[in-house]
């Protein structure tokens, strides 16, 4: 099984992929960006103001290809439970809002993205989306890379929104501008339940 962990910067995924890990310890925990020399791409992208959208776009998504085939295929097909802080998911709403934002000529950004994964990426069973507001979400992020205004997070979370619509029964949104450890074990019901199914 595929769970991926969603949400805006400052959502609190990373906190929630920790603490899973001790409770499913033979699990493979992963994240994107990878840790690969691709994902050191991506890195250097995110403080580059002017990158150009849709090259960034590729480098996630070359990034996302190489973590399908080196980690979360060999894994699932191991007969792993794969738990990934961020993922395709990602990609949709962030992606699709910085072309939005740019002079690229794309009409409907989101379905673009979404169309050149759909060829090579494997969907989530479960997504679980940790909502919070995007002016929360900036305060806790820092505001320290172009990802993490206010303006524009808020456009991320509303392409979460259409994506949630879209599949709501992959997606568990959780409230995550409850208490950690509150919104922690929340999702570790939420994984265990979808387990045991």
């Amino acid at each position: 099984m595929l769970i991926t962990l969603e949400g805006l910067d400052g959502s609190g995924k990373t906190t929630v992929w920790e603490a899973l890990r001790d409770g499913y310890p033979d699990a493979v925990f992963t994240r994107e960006p990878t840790d690969s020399w691709y994902g050191d791409a991506v890195y250097q992208s995110l403080s580059d103001d002017a990158a150009d959208p849709l090259a960034e776009l590729f480098l996630y998504t070359a990034d996302h290809a190489a973590h399908l085939s080196g980690t979360v295929r060999p894994a699932l097909a191991d007969g792993d439970l794969v738990v990934s802080d961020r993922y395709s998911d990602s990609r949709f709403a962030y992606q699709a809002a910085t072309l939005a934002e740019s002079d690229v000529d794309i009409d409907r950004p989101m379905e673009y993205v979404r169309g050149i994964h759909r060829a090579f990426s494997r969907p989530p069973d479960v997504t679980v989306y940790l909502d919070v507001d995007a002016r929360t979400a900036a305060e806790r992020a820092g505001r320290t890379n172009k990802f993490e205004r206010d303006g524009y997070l808020a456009s991320v979370r509303k392409n979460y929104e259409r994506l949630v619509e879209v599949e709501p029964d992959r997606f568990v949104r959780v409230d995550a501008t409850r208490p950690p450890e509150d919104v922690i074990a929340r999702v570790e019901a939420i994984v265990a339940d979808r387990l045991a199914e």
